[in-house]
């Protein structure tokens, strides 16, 4: 190729005269939307602390300071973009901040991705770097499914990659696009998926534009496919997996969530910004100046029917059709033209993008600065339970279900997952389910493991204690009360439900740590069986008249 016809990292004058404003508009956002991972040693996302607690098992994993309840167990499955560079980094660093440089390192992924594919895509940056920021926390990156999030970063670098390569020799093609199929295998499941969908739909739009013939077009497919097809029957054949198994649909959630994926805590603001966004550019597209190419338009298409048709939880993996939504913002902007006609249009998108990726901001600040108190509480609070411990959770929440109707409150669910980090204990809603994560409980206490995250409500806890009659009743809390040592009870401060059985060790607005005395349910056992307390055997501890069960279906188990 000619070097005066390479493409530059450049914005032309005729698409924006106001370059310098751009730049240094961007140039503030990208620095603000960084601010709330530097400023917060633990980012206040809902799966976060628990992500932390099992980067610490990681990191800890052969050494004198292993945790006792817990082992690694590696196997060829994906999802594990975090498990094996935190880890890494830690020998570096803290695990704390082994994490959050992770973190980091998955937003500069997003945003030098999407400004990277534009560029190949168009020989310049334009506005790809905007719709990055405005979506860099949106509910699933919110949320913390970092893996996912590192994921799609990388995706973004290997269409551009693939697209910059589009007429190169097929073996360089096939070396690069093998390359990234294994790295975004190991990262997360969704986003090779992701991947595979973009490059697939792009072919395809060739194909209809007649720029390849069939032949070509044949052999390309088999070169993308040929990869992924390996990877999987190798884990096959080593007995991996991507997950649990079973679909679920939650289909009346598929117009609601265009609403919410602006923010992950206040569904107001994200309605009100979603559709800013989504009027601004069905006006733009009504006004011809905002046009999708012909490929863009495969791949809007395309993105449309896929969440369409994608269930809401898929191989385990939850909001398997909201992880689209993103995708597509960070894709779409690659293969869109944007021609405003004037300094007023201009000015007037870009304070509009800027507004709309401030407001957020707002909202993540509000929500994350005032947690660092919070997580400061609970880590505070670990120091009064005896290292190497079992630690239930339970919740004052209905049904133990996550605080839906304030979604500020989401982020303490898995707080008290980090005594397994601060001290070395046992917490049954640790994220160790088989084909997402490399650890699990060792057997000593693999029976009281919830490998789904869930928290249950402290009603079934005072119910199971007083040994009320109840039709089902997960099976790792059956004999709570004598399998743990303490418990944890989220949500606002309320009196102590089991004042003979729980002492207070210490509260705070979010949660209250109990002591649980094992001797007040042996005696209780006693009377009802009538022996003393030091003569009765372990099978005749009370048991509740159960029907055979597994833990209830976590309404919306969270991914990493």
């Amino acid at each position: 190729m000619d070097p005066s016809n390479r493409p530059t990292l450049t914005i032309p004058a005729r698409l924006c005269p106001e370059r310098p404003v751009a730049i240094a508009a961007f140039a503030m956002l990208a620095a603000v939307s960084l601010l709330p991972v530097l400023l917060t040693p633990i980012p206040a996302m809902v799966d976060y602390p628990n992500h932390l607690a099992r980067m610490s098992i990681l990191s800890g994993n052969g050494t004198p300071h292993a945790n006792p309840h817990y082992e690694v167990a590696w196997a060829f499955y994906p999802n594990l973009a975090m498990d094996l560079l935190v880890p890494q980094m830690a020998r570096l660093m803290s695990v704390e901040n082994a994490t959050r440089l992770f973190l980091l390192l998955s937003q500069w992924l997003i945003v030098g991705g999407a400004l990277f594919l534009e560029r190949v895509r168009k020989g310049h940056v334009h506005f790809a770097g905007f719709a990055a920021l405005a979506f860099l926390y949106c509910l699933p990156f919110s949320w913390g499914f970092v893996n996912f999030e590192f994921g799609m970063g990388l995706a973004l670098w290997g269409v551009a990659v693939y697209l910059m390569l589009a007429e190169s020799p097929w073996p360089l093609r096939f070396a690069a696009n093998l390359i990234f199929v294994a790295a975004l295998y190991v990262a997360h499941f969704f986003s090779l998926g992701i991947y595979g969908a973009t490059l697939g739909l792009f072919e395809l739009s060739r194909i209809h534009q007649r720029q390849i013939a069939y032949p070509v077009a044949a052999a390309r497919f088999g070169a993308l496919a040929v990869p992924p097809l390996v990877l999987f029957a190798v884990m096959h054949m080593n007995a991996g997996s991507i997950g649990s198994e079973g679909t679920s649909w939650f289909l009346g959630y598929k117009p609601i969530w265009p609403l919410r994926i602006m923010n992950g805590y206040n569904p107001t603001v994200a309605a009100i910004t979603g559709l800013a966004l989504m009027i601004s550019l069905l006006f733009a597209a009504r006004r011809g100046v905002l046009k999708l190419e012909s490929a863009g338009s495969w791949l809007a298409i395309g993105f449309v029917l896929l969440y369409v048709v994608i269930p809401s939880r898929l191989f385990g993996t939850s909001f398997a059709d909201l992880r689209v939504i993103p995708a597509a913002a960070l894709i779409l902007p690659a293969f869109c033209s944007l021609s405003l006609p004037s300094r007023a249009w201009r000015m007037t998108a870009l304070a509009g993008i800027s507004g709309i990726t401030l407001i957020n901001l707002a909202v993540v600040f509000a929500v994350w600065l005032p947690y660092r108190a919070d997580y400061a509480a609970i880590i505070a609070s670990f120091h009064k339970i005896e290292r190497g411990s079992r630690v239930l959770v339970g919740s004052t929440g209905d049904a133990g279900d996550p605080p839906f109707a304030d979604l500020t409150s989401y982020p303490m669910y898995y707080a008290p997952t980090l005594a397994v980090h601060y001290a070395n204990a046992f917490v049954p809603n640790l994220f160790t389910e088989t084909g997402k994560q490399p650890v699990r409980a060792r057997e000593t206490v693999r029976g009281l493991a919830t490998p789904d995250g869930g928290v249950l409500p402290a009603s079934l806890l005072t119910a199971i204690a007083t040994s009320q009659p109840l039709a089902e009743v997960p099976p790792f809390v059956r004999t709570w009360a004598r399998d743990y040592d303490y418990l944890y009870v989220l949500g606002p401060r309320a009196a102590n439900p089991l004042p003979d059985l729980l002492d207070v060790l210490d509260a705070s607005e979010r949660f209250v740590l109990y002591k649980i005395r094992r001797k007040s349910w042996t005696e209780a056992a006693a009377a009802q069986s009538g022996r003393s307390a030091i003569t009765v055997p372990l099978h005749t501890w009370p048991q509740l008249p159960l029907a055979p069960s597994s833990p209830p279906p976590r309404p919306n188990a969270l991914d990493p």
